[in-house]
């Protein structure tokens, strides 16, 4: 199994993204792609599949268009995965406080670099 499998469909997002980008009420994007608007309901809450030349008459009328490329496939998430099942308590354990310690020290740094920023002059 691959990460891939576990993924929802980027359609909905994509959809519900590129209608909010533009503005547009579900009514309208769905008079400008000649769809009702009950179909732009159901594709951006994931309960239709829009074909992939469906969705990109969708973006279109939303002013937007879909670019994809191939890309080698990269197996880094499987590898974690596969490592992850087979790590003991006491790795997953240690692992577990080595994230939180860099968590607590890149927050650190954020609140320190905030601290010392200049704020900004409001507009006339």
């Amino acid at each position: 199994m691959s990460a891939y499998d576990e993924m929802p469909s980027p359609g909905p997002g994509l959809l519900h993204y590129a209608r909010l980008k533009a503005g547009l009420s579900q009514s309208e994007l769905a008079e400008r792609a000649g769809i009702p608007r009950t179909m732009v309901s159901a594709y951006e809450h994931g309960r239709r599949q829009a074909t992939l030349p469906t969705l990109m008459r969708l973006l279109k009328a939303a002013g937007f268009e879909l670019r994809m490329h191939l890309a080698p496939y990269d197996d880094h998430d499987d590898v974690l995965r596969e490592l992850e099942t087979h790590r003991s308590p006491e790795e997953r354990q240690a692992w577990e406080s080595y994230q939180s310690a860099r968590v607590a020290k890149d927050g650190e740094a954020v609140s320190a670099a905030l601290r010392t920023r200049k704020p900004r002059k409001a507009p006339a």
